[in-house]
């Protein structure tokens, strides 16, 4: 009785709860607290309608609380539409789209995605991108590196950095995951020679790249000689390159020029703002060993209106460069300290976005020296009367074109497999 009289009191002390009739099982048999007589009764209890909940209380829905690392309430399981009375609905997900979720948050633990469909790892990518899982310093590396690997170009095939160079830096290991590139630009980047991304370039990850601009790179002769030293030596690196854009790069002189002369497959090029000694001489020299020719007019290749980021990462390379603008934003307490220096006459360094205008002077005072190969260029030319004369213009280019190649092949027994080009070698 003791018992029932102290839940008697708990129960007085808590009467603003509604619980209604509490059953106690005593000595085999069932009793019913009544706290309003605050005593136990051994009578038949009656049912009345009572609420299990006060009017204040409500329930939410949660899945997967034991396996949710960041504590994160999981309410993507369900579809919540309203019907047209205005009540709310829910639907459950697919199974699909709930298995894509899952392992979208955890990508980073795939093992291997090689022979698993496109289709499914498109979606299973834009899924990870939209949960900006590529964007987290660690896990978003190996989590792209997955996809990179299994699908190449179909993840980025066109890579554009013109005047980012702050994503480079932050974002270097991840760009040089990407495979497969055919386009890749890196105009006023100010990367220098010794940039660990050139050295990539030279790389069989991206043999591939068929356009490439380095316009205002401060780029100089070494540069150019590390670049092409795999394609002069081993036939490796930017092999197939077609289109190479290296203007507003004054430290480029003639010898620079000569190790472009390495890349056959060349269709575009343009040396306009580099430091040229002998423009004439350079001219001759590209037409004769790689049959480019100089252009009178801008060609539309290096407008920069072609290159553009493509692939399944467009929005991830968006995503980077958010976060590095985000990054860069001045704070108040810096912005206080500046204001101080100014007041004690201290001159605060203001570092500004360096820009491709600040070369075009020399680009014009230097004169345009873009050049391209002609292409089927007797195609509008009248059709020639004589027919043994062109087969003997024919057999005499075939001659002069053979003695070309032997000198330049003896040429390149001298030049290319020098010690120094070893060595340049032996570190990659």
């Amino acid at each position: 009785q003791s018992w029932a009289r102290g839940m008697s009191y708990c129960l007085h002390s808590e009467s603003h709860l509604d619980t209604g009739p509490i059953y106690v099982r005593e000595n085999g048999k069932l009793h019913v607290v009544n706290p309003g007589a605050g005593g136990v009764q051994n009578v038949t209890p009656k049912t009345r309608p009572f609420s299990l909940f006060s009017r204040s209380f409500s329930v939410e829905l949660c899945m997967n609380r034991e396996d949710d690392r960041a504590r994160r309430q999981r309410t993507d399981h369900f579809i919540f539409t309203y019907t047209k009375e205005g009540n709310l609905r829910y639907s459950a997900k697919s199974l699909f789209s709930l298995v894509l979720g899952y392992i979208s948050d955890n990508v980073d633990h795939i093992d291997s995605l090689i022979g698993f469909p496109e289709q499914i790892a498109e979606k299973l990518f834009s899924a990870a991108e939209a949960r900006q899982k590529f964007t987290e310093p660690v896990t978003g590396l190996r989590a792209l590196q997955k996809f990179t690997e299994a699908y190449g170009s179909l993840v980025l095939c066109s890579l554009c950095l013109r005047n980012r160079y702050l994503v480079i830096s932050e974002k270097l290991e991840e760009i040089k995951s990407f495979r497969e590139l055919t386009c890749l630009d890196l105009s006023c980047c100010k990367l220098g020679d010794e940039h660990e991304l050139l050295e990539h370039l030279t790389k069989e990850a991206l043999s591939s790249v068929k356009r490439l601009l380095l316009k205002d790179n401060s780029l100089s002769d070494a540069g150019l000689r590390r670049m092409t030293a795999p394609v002069r030596v081993l036939k490796k690196g930017l092999e197939n390159l077609l289109v190479l854009d290296l203007s507003c790069n004054p430290k480029i002189t003639d010898v620079g020029i000569g190790y472009l002369l390495s890349f056959k497959k060349l269709n575009c090029l343009d040396i306009s703002g580099t430091g040229l000694k002998d423009v004439d001489a350079v001219i001759k020299r590209l037409q004769m060993q790689i049959g480019l020719v100089h252009s009178k007019v801008p060609l539309k290749e290096f407008d920069h209106s072609n290159c553009k980021t493509e692939g399944w990462a467009e929005q991830t390379v968006l995503q980077w460069e958010q976060a590095v603008m985000e990054a860069m934003k001045p704070q108040d307490n810096l912005r206080s300290r500046a204001a101080a220096l100014r007041f004690y006459g201290k001159t605060h360094r203001i570092e500004e976005v360096v820009k491709c205008t600040l070369v075009e002077p020399e680009t014009k005072a230097s004169g345009n020296l873009q050049f391209y190969k002609e292409k089927v260029q007797n195609c509008h030319l009248p059709l020639k009367k004589e027919v043994a004369g062109s087969h003997e213009l024919k057999n005499n280019k075939k001659r002069a074109l053979a003695e070309q190649e032997r000198e330049r092949t003896s040429k390149q027994k001298h030049l290319c497999l020098t010690v120094e080009d070893w060595d340049l070698l032996n570190t990659y």
